[in-house]
């Protein structure tokens, strides 16, 4: 089944229009052919509309909160407007902050810095490691990879049911797997963590550019994206939930626009008071053209429909799903099944075949991004692949050469912007390279693959 055929159903949407959908880059084999960009779960390429608002506005680029012209006020608004959007996107509770980041990494370290003195922290080892990383400071916890979304709650249950629920705890889940793709069941991880006094954060960057995120209907105490899987240019990110941590924690950076008031002491030092509100965390001058990018983001995505987003994308996966069926050298990765609901993230591997030559023959001769290696989840692929989740291994890079055997794995991802031709290039070019082998030679160089400038295969 092609996916236009699929397509034909009038319920599921175009895709949205996005920056680089008709850059051509050079094929190996010779011409060029335009680029099919399947690494959406790395980062997403920016919408034109958000492209749009954010040329419109950098001439009235301002300085915010501290200025009194005119751009500086209009700034200003601009910067509050966007966390009102943002907290509106989450469907954020009274009360509830928005603070302004750089990426979702940033903002776990951001929440890390806020734990409350001997707090325990319970985190699976399926996270990226954004997620599995920042909780150096704390009683840290990792949970064994759950075969199923009922395991990984009574996995959470267990533990938290052993710790003393007198004192602080934070459990700290993704919403869907940067690896596999699949939904985990936040709602009922949220339910079990509160059940036992702990409070829960999610890692949204997989889920938010493709599923509504309610932050009153999930029931998590933070929630965290970046704004380059959302469609939004590099640089900025959320952390969004609830304020007493954050405002009882000392400033994650210390500087102006955290600070209230500075004075002088007679014996020469300084007394400082922070600010309780978001601007507590964010010193400095802010990413402005950042906020209201990911703002932009935020209207466009609820504007489209998830629900017509979703569809369409569930089309997608299964076209390539049906489309590599009958390709019995293809493994997809799973946790908790092929039949798991999960977003557009397929990761797999394909028998005979270094991950990194294999994805290296893809862009070379295919003109076709993907990505390979350990996707920065090295647990989590290990697990999968059946090798030592302790086992060392750097992010993305082949640790073989091409035709060698290596625990690395390919990962194809796709979003909103896709077109239908983009995963039918793909499909394709899976079959022909297993059917066919690569029709150029290859070699490591600087720890990947790449094409061998001195001939063909």
């Amino acid at each position: 089944m092609s996916v236009s055929t699929a397509a034909a159903d009038q319920s599921v949407c175009a895709p949205l229009p996005v920056l680089g959908q008709d850059v051509t880059v050079p094929l190996v084999t010779g011409g060029e052919v335009t680029y099919a960009a399947l690494d959406y779960a790395a980062s997403a390429p920016a919408l034109q509309r958000v492209w749009d608002d954010v040329a419109a506005y950098a001439p009235y680029y301002g300085s915010v909160h501290r200025g009194a012209g005119y751009l500086s006020q209009l700034s200003t608004d601009l910067f509050e407007n966007a966390r009102r959007t943002v907290a509106e996107f989450l469907d954020c509770r009274a009360g509830d902050q928005v603070v302004f980041t750089r990426s979702t990494t940033d903002s776990l370290n951001l929440l890390a810095a806020a734990l409350p003195g001997d707090c325990e922290v319970f985190v699976f080892e399926t996270e990226h490691h954004a997620s599995l990383l920042p909780w150096r400071d704390a009683r840290v916890t990792y949970l064994d990879a759950p075969d199923s979304p009922r395991q990984a709650v009574e996995t959470l249950e267990r533990v938290l049911a052993g710790r003393d629920p007198r004192g602080p705890a934070l459990v700290c889940v993704t919403g869907a797997s940067n690896v596999t793709g699949e939904l985990w069941p936040v709602r009922e991880l949220a339910a079990a963590a509160h059940a036992h006094g702990a409070r829960i954060v999610l890692d949204a960057a997989q889920l938010a550019p493709h599923h509504p995120v309610s932050v009153r209907d999930l029931d998590v105490d933070w929630v965290a994206f970046s704004g380059h899987k959302l469609y939004a240019p590099f640089g900025s990110g959320v952390l969004a939930g609830r304020a007493d941590w954050l405002r009882e924690a000392e400033p994650y950076l210390a500087g102006g626009g955290a600070s209230r008031r500075v004075t002088r002491r007679a014996d020469g030092g300084v007394d400082v008071e922070w600010h309780d509100s978001a601007a507590r965390h964010e010193a400095g001058s802010p990413n402005v053209i950042g906020a209201h990018a990911i703002a932009s983001a935020c209207k466009a995505l609820t504007e489209a429909g998830f629900d017509t987003l979703l569809a369409r994308e569930e089309q997608l996966i299964r076209a390539v799903r049906e489309g590599l069926a009958d390709v019995p050298e293809v493994r997809f990765l799973s946790l908790f099944g092929d039949d798991a609901p999960r977003v557009g993230v397929l990761s797999f591997v394909v028998e005979g075949w270094n991950s990194s030559h294999f994805a290296a023959a893809l862009s070379a001769e295919y003109g076709i991004g993907v990505r390979d290696g350990l996707f920065c989840a090295h647990p989590l692929v290990r697990t999968l692949l059946g090798g030592d989740p302790q086992a060392q291994g750097e992010c993305g890079a082949p640790e073989a050469a091409p035709g060698e055997k290596s625990l690395n794995a390919i990962r194809v991802s796709f979003g909103a912007g896709t077109p239908d031709e983009h995963v039918e290039r793909f499909v394709r070019a899976v079959r022909e390279l297993v059917r066919d082998g690569a029709r150029w030679s290859y070699r490591t160089e600087d720890g990947r693959c790449v094409p061998d400038t001195s001939g063909r295969a």
